[in-house]
This record gives structure tokens, C-alpha cells and sequence, in this order.
């Protein structure tokens, strides 16, 4: 049996929509990402404001966002965002694991639901908690207490448990990737490159979460990122 503490609520990943016509169809997530920094924070800081530069001059995965569309993945207005925001910590947190900057960014939208279903503090203000990492091991930090959903015996059993908050997008994304190199039950998770399947099963295998589909889904999102199609 899963060990409860390290059971994290499992959330299906959002449908794909028809994948979007690209010149830069195939170069994949990865390429796409290292290529982002400045135009993703640019757009992140203005929006849709006409002070933004014509198109024309943002790189590609500026346009992309700006158009709410990612080239393989075929994502919404809201997923592209999702990714852009998140894209710097989770290129910082996959270099610390030996992973594609895409499987972090993958397991965020998968625990929270493309950032569309945050973890929130009482009074309504974020946690940064995208991760759905409890408040357990130790922790000494803030807390929110949420709904959560996990797999007891095969049946989906509803409770309120304590999770992590954290001060900002940072401190979450550097204290997840601290909880997977402290915990050897998720060795097998680290190291494992642009590997979707090795990494989410890593994860499952250590008890990431108590749904038994956990692994496919994870891997699902991942391979959606990087432009591969289907699962295996």
C-alpha cells in the first residue's frame, strides 16, 4: 500500500486540441524552451498589450504564447500560458534532477490541472504549491489545507490534508526538486533525460501518488509537451 503521506491528489490531464501547422513542427518542447527566455517573460510582464513588438519579432515560442497556441502540443490559450510562466523555475529544477525541462513542466500541469485548479491559502491567496506536495517530512513552512482525492483499496476517497505554501513560483519549483533528490524512493525518476516513461514511472514506483494510472498520465502530458503522439 502506497505510504498516505506521499499520496498527492491525481488530476487527468486537460484534452489535447488539434495540433497547430508549424514550420517548427517536430523540433519539439526542448528545442522550443531553451530558445524562450526573453520573449516568455516579456509576454508573461505585458499581456496581450498593444506595447507588446509585432509578432513578427518575437521568437518562436513568444508568438506561440501570443497566439495561445504551442507548436506539437496543440495547447489551449490557457495551457501555452501555463507553460511559458513556469517555463524558467522548470528548466532550473530539471537541471538539478537530469531531466527534460518538459517532464517538470509536464508533472506541474498534471498536479495542477494546466494551473487552472491552484492549491489556495484560506483567504483565497496562491500557495505556488503546483506540485501537490503535503506538508509532511518536516516541513516548517506555511500550510493550506485543501480537498484532495486518493486511491484507497481501488476506490477514490475524498479528505482535507495539509499542503506546502510557498512565498513564490522559485521556492516551489526549487523545494520540489530538493524533496525528489532527498527521498530515495524516487531515484528512479532522476537522471532519466527526455525519458517521459522512465521518469513518470520513477515517480509511481515511489509513491507519488496513489492513482495507478499516475504513471500513463504523467508520461501522456510529457510526450504531448514534447511532440510525440500517443502513449506507450
Amino acid at each position: 500500500m502506497i505510504r498516505p503521506d506521499l499520496a498527492l491528489r491525481p488530476i487527468a490531464p486537460t484534452a489535447a486540441t488539434a495540433p497547430v501547422a508549424s514550420a517548427d513542427r517536430g523540433r519539439g518542447f526542448g528545442a522550443l524552451f531553451r530558445e524562450v527566455q526573453g520573449d516568455v517573460q516579456d509576454f508573461i510582464a505585458h499581456g496581450s498589450d498593444a506595447s507588446l513588438p509585432p509578432a513578427s519579432t518575437l521568437g518562436i515560442e513568444g508568438q506561440l504564447v501570443r497566439e495561445g497556441t504551442a507548436a506539437n502540443a496543440g495547447l489551449s490559450d490557457g495551457q501555452a500560458a501555463f507553460v511559458a510562466g513556469v517555463a524558467p523555475a522548470a528548466e532550473d529544477a530539471a537541471r538539478r534532477l537530469g531531466v527534460a525541462p518538459e517532464l517538470v513542466v509536464a508533472h506541474a500541469a498534471l498536479e495542477s490541472g494546466w494551473g487552472r485548479k491552484p492549491l489556495l491559502q484560506a483567504d483565497g491567496r496562491t500557495t505556488h504549491n503546483v506540485f501537490g506536495i503535503k506538508a509532511t517530512g518536516g516541513w516548517s513552512g506555511d500550510v493550506a489545507q485543501a480537498r484532495t482525492t486518493e486511491v484507497e483499496g481501488g476506490v477514490a476517497v475524498g479528505r482535507t490534508a495539509a499542503f506546502r505554501s510557498y512565498p513564490d513560483q522559485g521556492a516551489a519549483f526549487r523545494d520540489y526538486a530538493q524533496m525528489l533528490l532527498d527521498n530515495p524512493r524516487y531515484r528512479g525518476a532522476l537522471n532519466t533525460g527526455s525519458d517521459a516513461r522512465a521518469f513518470a514511472e520513477g515517480l509511481a514506483r515511489g509513491g507519488y501518488a496513489t492513482d495507478p494510472a499516475y504513471a500513463n498520465k504523467l508520461a501522456g502530458v510529457a510526450q504531448r509537451l514534447a511532440g510525440q503522439e500517443g502513449t506507450r
